[in-house]
């Protein structure tokens, strides 16, 4: 694998995986994404570490992950509190750290959020599969053999003695997501919509859904009221391709959101979530709330590009105050 041995799992917590930022121009032989549900998070902890921001890290869901640091190493939380410690003294997301050999990092469990988010300086040295190192389940490839991590694993980085440095960095409180139990997602109607009556449309944007226990990776099920098609319509389609974000109907007429480890659906699409919401489909929990609201194509991309500017100014502030410290 090479590198340098950076940490020791000691508990894998329930589902913790290798991800970046996905693969993609794959959809046509069957291979989804995959990648970070919150991608955010994700490129934010990279940046507060000094990494690309696209740089593989550890996915954590909801609780459990234990690790031991092998050499001094520094790491950023970034994505839902999952009350994180090191040797017992709890530490904040969104802000880097320096761990020293022998330190452990553990995840208790979710204050806020589903998932936490863990970038290490210089990496996980993982060999990139169909470009890309994070860990497809399905297929058993990428990430850490394929596979979530086990008790014992040992996690490889590159040089991360070149990332140390004094002081920490953190993202601006105004920047941090404020993640909660109650989410409402902006939504674009499309590409089937026109299969479903304007009552359906109307119950769709106007009801308060429930996330079931039933949600993994490839998407989150809600319960609540029935979203039907119109009369006369079968209950699928012909398989196509979907994106992370797709809210399908199937044959219950619960509505499913796509997330990122499923490339094609036989059911109607009645509404497709914004890009710029995209990152809120990693941090939804079973039992939480869940609600739409539609927004007009302006109004997505706005909201898209304003999320960007804020990681360009944030790398822009990191650069400025590394270039400070070097002096």
């Amino acid at each position: 694998m090479g590198g340098i041995a950076t940490f020791e799992v000691l508990v894998p917590g329930p589902l913790t995986t290798v991800q970046d930022l996905g693969r993609f121009g794959f959809g046509r032989y069957g291979v989804p994404p995959s990648g970070a549900l919150d991608a955010f998070a994700l490129r934010t902890a990279n940046l507060l570490v000094g990494n690309p921001e696209g740089e593989a890290g550890l996915e954590i869901t909801l609780m459990g992950l234990k690790v031991k640091a092998l050499t001094r190493v520094v790491v950023a939380i970034g994505g839902g509190d999952l009350r994180p410690s090191i040797n017992g003294n709890p530490v904040d997301t969104w802000r880097s750290y320096t761990m020293k050999e022998e330190d452990i990092l553990h995840f208790k469990g979710p204050r806020t959020g589903c998932r936490a988010y863990l970038a290490i300086g210089g990496g996980i040295a993982s060999h990139p599969v169909l470009g890309s190192k994070s860990t497809n389940l399905s297929s058993g490839f990428g990430g850490y053999q394929g596979r979530a991590l086990r008790k014992g694993d040992i996690l490889f980085s590159n040089s991360p003695e070149d990332f140390l440095r004094p002081g920490e960095s953190a993202l601006p409180p105004e920047w941090v997501p404020p993640y909660g139990k109650d989410w409402t997602l902006r939504t674009l109607f499309g590409p089937q919509d026109d299969d479903f009556p304007e009552e359906s449309r109307r119950v769709l944007m106007a009801s308060h859904f429930r996330v079931s226990p039933h949600s993994d990776r490839t998407g989150i099920r809600l319960s609540g009221p029935a979203v039907l098609r119109k009369q006369g319509t079968g209950e699928s389609i012909i398989s196509e391709g979907v994106a992370p974000g797709t809210i399908q109907i199937p044959g219950d007429n619960r509505p499913i959101i796509i997330l990122s480890e499923t490339i094609t659906g036989g059911y109607r699409k009645i509404a497709t979530v914004i890009g710029a919401d995209l990152p809120w489909l990693g941090q939804i929990k079973p039992g939480d709330q869940v609600s739409f609201r539609q927004v007009s194509l302006s109004d997505a991309l706005a909201a898209l590009e304003d999320m960007e500017e804020r990681v360009r100014v944030f790398k822009q502030r990191l650069s400025q105050l590394q270039g400070l410290a070097k002096k």
